[in-house]
């Protein structure tokens, strides 16, 4: 569905894109990652023909976004970061002159319009004025204007921004849902959203595509994919001393050492091995009083950090 190829994008002389390549297939749903400043909003306005791209080969759905800017754009839905909306229209005026402006037949606009209200929890605010309603409202309404003529191809930036836990939720379900029948790109910074949606993740800094692969498989990339919680009362560093002594562990570190006798530490073992057994055993060994030991996967916030930090 987009076939992207050393694709740049330069801006008075500094490259917000330095030629990245990647794909996503047809019926993917991609979570697409990055800091602030790292390229991420740029990519997403050259796939959606909002901006020309520097250099570099892109095809959405087979066709070039430059060349066929229009048969690409019949084939998007796209949402910016800020949605532009009208602010004077109503909801259902607005989602209807929107369906004719995307060229929807004009037997289908009504059903289509319906449709997309009720995905979006429109209906409670469909005679409304766009100007008073609610940020989270108007997130609504800027995704139901990117489904509103069907697309093969949903981009969406930042979708979930200044909604409500419930509200966050129900995009997550409708996105889910919405994957069965489109690709979708999804941008966002809640990352625990994009560990329960996307099926895989293209993480980008600097211009730079630093990563692409599973959630899951991001996760170990971090010191083996989790760690070790031990608290015990016992004094810190012998705690650390006889747990890095054992085989397979990276690293220990103490996290809690102030609460009264008790200690608390996270421990890093190499990747695939689990070690809670013998720590277990040097607990026991040692005599020392157990109030935890568990294990704690590690997070794609964790993974994020690691791919973009320096």
């Amino acid at each position: 569905m987009i076939e992207v190829e050393n694709l740049t994008k330069t801006y008075s002389g500094f490259r917000a894109v330095q030629g990245i390549s990647f794909h996503v297939s047809k019926g993917e749903i991609v979570g697409f990652l990055g800091p602030n400043g790292a390229g991420k909003s740029t990519t997403m306005k050259v796939l959606a023909g909002y901006l020309p791209p520097t250099d570099g080969n892109i095809r959405i759905a087979g066709f070039d976004v430059v060349t066929d800017s229009i048969e690409v754009r019949k084939r998007i839905g796209y949402m910016p970061e800020n949605v532009p909306l009208y602010t004077d229209m109503r909801v259902n005026e607005f989602l209807r002159f929107r369906a004719e402006l995307k060229k929807v037949a004009r037997r289908k606009i009504k059903d289509r319009v319906e449709t997309v209200k009720q995905l979006c929890s429109l209906k409670d605010v469909e005679n409304k004025i766009i100007g008073t309603l609610s940020k989270g409202y108007r997130q609504r309404v800027g995704l139901a204007d990117a489904m509103v003529h069907d697309p093969d191809l949903l981009i969406l930036d930042e979708p979930t921004i200044g909604l409500d836990p419930n509200q966050i939720r129900a995009v997550r379900d409708l996105i889910k849902d919405l994957g069965k029948h489109h690709t979708i790109l999804l941008s966002t910074h809640i990352l625990s959203e994009v560990e329960l949606t996307c099926g895989r993740v293209l993480v980008i800094n600097r211009g730079r595509i630093e990563a692409s692969d599973t959630p899951a498989n991001l996760t170990k990339l971090v010191r083996g994919g989790g760690s070790i919680v031990l608290e015990v009362k016992a004094p810190g560093a012998d705690v650390v001393s006889r747990i890095k002594a054992l085989p397979d562990i990276e690293d220990v570190e103490i996290t809690l050492p102030g609460e009264g006798e008790w200690t608390q530490a996270k421990i890093f073992a190499k990747p695939g091995v689990d070690v809670r057994e013998n720590i277990y055993g040097v607990v026991r060994q040692s005599d020392w009083p157990l109030r935890e030991l568990s294990r704690v996967k590690a997070t794609l916030e964790e993974a994020f950090v690691e791919l973009t930090q320096d």
